[in-house]
């Protein structure tokens, strides 16, 4: 286990859905215009949505190996930043079919013309986006609280410790293999 700065962390919580409910504005907006140019107009927000997938994906393995993971209602949280991170992965994924769902519209003669197949895959992307955006929030003053509060990181710490220390238990319980002996010392 490793100790991070879990201040750090909580910051970097409360910055995602500031960043998700961007990312659901510029849906909204190529959503409910003409998407007359899919690639131009969704594909750098799919790339930015996979970029921040992969960020959050990151973070969570850092917290997973970390204190966070041993804190009251670390694992919990772990299980509800990992569907939120999923959510995040999904929704550049529907984006990703909103392109191809249009591009197939102009290509094939018996397309959808109205572009609604790729609306309604930015659609679910869009709620996707709000369930992360709404998970994230949580999590982020969740972990606020826990280190605002004396009586919480009072509770926690023993769990830290406890998870610090049993890495060293463990190697001071393992006993050491007697040497292999080597030719060199076969001979003496």
């Amino acid at each position: 286990m490793k100790t991070i700065d879990l201040a750090e962390q909580t910051r970097l919580l409360g910055l995602v859905p500031g960043e998700l409910e961007d990312l659901h504005a510029e849906i909204d907006g190529v959503r409910d215009g003409d998407i007359t140019r899919p690639v131009r107009e969704i594909a750098p927000i799919a790339a930015r949505i996979h970029h921040l997938s992969i960020r959050c994906l990151q973070q969570l393995d850092t917290l997973s190996t970390s204190q966070y993971a041993v804190m009251k209602q670390g694992p919990e949280a772990l299980a509800r930043l990992s569907e939120a991170a999923l959510r995040i992965s999904v929704a550049a994924s529907l984006c990703t079919y909103g392109i191809t769902g249009r591009t197939d519209a102009l290509l094939y003669e018996d397309g959808d013309r109205t572009a609604g197949t790729s609306r309604g895959y930015l659609s679910e992307a869009v709620e996707e986006l709000s369930r992360a955006a709404s998970a994230y929030r949580g999590l982020a003053q969740h972990l606020s609280r826990r280190l605002a509060s004396a009586a919480a990181r009072a509770k926690d710490q023993p769990l830290i410790d406890r998870a610090t220390a049993e890495p060293a238990l463990m190697a001071a319980k393992v006993p050491t293999a007697p040497a292999v002996p080597t030719a060199r010392t076969r001979r003496s």
